[in-house]
């Protein structure tokens, strides 16, 4: 049984994405009153979905030495895209923060956080069942 499966891998990373979209919600919302503080999003789904690539369909063919394989560069060179919250309402002064939409975005990747470490546990428990009772 390998340890370093893709779905462990996947799930670690995306765990840790969590993690860094809850400090950038927490960054907002502590900016909130913060005169021309502009909000942050974090976008890490494509990118784990072309690093997971299960059915192939997400492949680039990298044919000549000199192409860059986008596709295929799995969960070592995946980078999440922070920018601006277009969507942002600009306050009186300039502050693009809507705490409510914030707090309710913490509370959803809460939940996909828990979820996370709830399928990394039982990851584990199946990789610790797998061990002790392989004969």
């Amino acid at each position: 049984m390998d340890v370093n499966d893709k779905t462990l891998k996947a799930l670690t990373t995306a765990l840790n994405f969590r993690e860094m979209r809850q400090e950038l919600i927490s960054s907002n919302v502590a900016n909130a009153n913060t005169p021309g503080f502009k909000a942050k999003k974090l976008d890490f789904e494509e990118a784990l979905a072309r690093a997971l690539d299960v059915d192939g369909q997400m492949n680039m063919n990298a044919s000549d030495d000199r192409h860059f394989n986008i596709g295929n560069g799995g969960f070592n060179n995946l980078e999440p895209e922070i920018y601006d919250d277009p969507n942002g309402v600009v306050s009186e002064n300039g502050n693009t923060v809507d705490v409510e939409s914030e707090m309710a975005r913490m509370n959803e990747n809460k939940i996909m956080y828990d979820t996370l470490v709830q399928l990394i546990n039982k990851k584990m428990g199946l990789m610790k069942y797998a061990i002790t009772n392989e004969k």
